[in-house]
């Protein structure tokens, strides 16, 4: 069992601490933070499932994981596997308060009465134990034929979602096999990078990091993952 606990707190503080909205909610609006790495590896699921645990737990209010590597679900099954250790999931739900995605299925399947099937009933949301934690699932079997899936460069959906959760947590898929993480980068309150600490060529993530920078995104500093030595380090800044 992955225990970061304390490395969570750490993020946490790095991150500014009090994440979510501001005392009191006076402005509606919850934080997304993207959880990102060049290459795949580098634990990047481990990191925003983590987190997301321990923002749960210290909020004690709605956080959303949203797991954005779609043709490749594994945080609901990771929650599923194990729910003495995260409490039973919970049946599915819809992952949208207003039908906006941010995705869309092409060419999109008809419905009985002429009209598109949504976007929306291609991903599901469950609860995780009883402290407040919501899971995404993308629900690939549900694609028929030629169809494909594209994440769409809007910020509808996670606006609303940050009017609905306290704190919005995203699992990006690698940058070297899918571009969906830059594509929503934009629209988040924070990135943050992650790389393994035996990982010795940093071009990579030095040049996704220019990447994010280019595009306005806000790269809040590095996570320096040691889960399989020790414990990883919240490294100051975005410098590598």
């Amino acid at each position: 069992m992955v225990d970061l606990s304390v490395e969570m707190a750490e993020l946490w503080t790095s991150l500014g601490g009090g994440l979510g909205r501001p005392p009191g909610g006076s402005s509606g609006r919850g934080r997304a933070i993207e959880f990102i790495a060049a290459r795949d590896g580098e634990g990047v699921s481990t990191v925003a499932r983590e987190f997301a645990l321990y923002a749960t737990r210290r909020l004690r209010r709605r956080v959303w994981l949203i797991d954005l590597d779609l043709m490749d679900q594994t945080q609901a099954e990771v929650f599923a596997r194990d729910p003495v250790r995260y409490g039973a999931l919970g049946p599915a739900t819809s992952a949208t308060p207003n039908e906006s995605m941010f995705f869309t299925v092409q060419p999109p399947l008809k419905r009985p009465d002429g009209r598109p099937w949504a976007d929306s009933r291609y991903i599901s949301a469950h609860s995780v134990g009883a402290d407040g934690l919501w899971v995404t699932r993308f629900r690939r079997e549900a694609m028929r034929g030629r169809q494909g899936v594209h994440v769409t460069p809007t910020a509808d959906y996670w606006n609303v979602l940050r009017r609905h959760a306290e704190l919005v947590v995203i699992d990006a898929p690698a940058v070297s096999r899918s571009q969906a993480g830059l594509t929503v980068a934009p629209f988040m309150d924070e990135v943050v990078l992650v790389l393994a600490a035996d990982e010795t060529d940093t071009r990579a993530p030095t040049r996704l990091r220019d990447e994010l920078d280019a595009s306005g995104a806000n790269v809040a500093g590095l996570f320096v993952n040691r889960v399989e030595v020790e414990a990883p380090t919240f490294l100051r800044g975005a410098a590598l």
